[in-house]
């Protein structure tokens, strides 16, 4: 799944994809982001507006 286009994206959808991304294959959010050259604070705040809070300590939205 390309990143890229995340704005567009269902939250839930994205929200899952983002975690099984950090979990599998990145070692935290910066690393995804870095990678697939998207804006960390647009991604957090297009989770945020579906209720999603990024837990850096456990690596993932919830």
């Amino acid at each position: 799944m390309d990143l890229a286009k995340f704005e567009s994206m269902d939250p839930i959808m994205l929200m899952s994809i983002v975690n099984m991304k950090v979990r599998d294959e990145f070692q935290n959010l910066d690393e995804l982001v870095k990678y697939y050259d998207i804006d960390r604070q647009k991604l957090i705040n297009k989770l945020a507006s579906a209720g999603f809070e990024y837990l850096p300590e456990a690596k993932q939205f919830r």
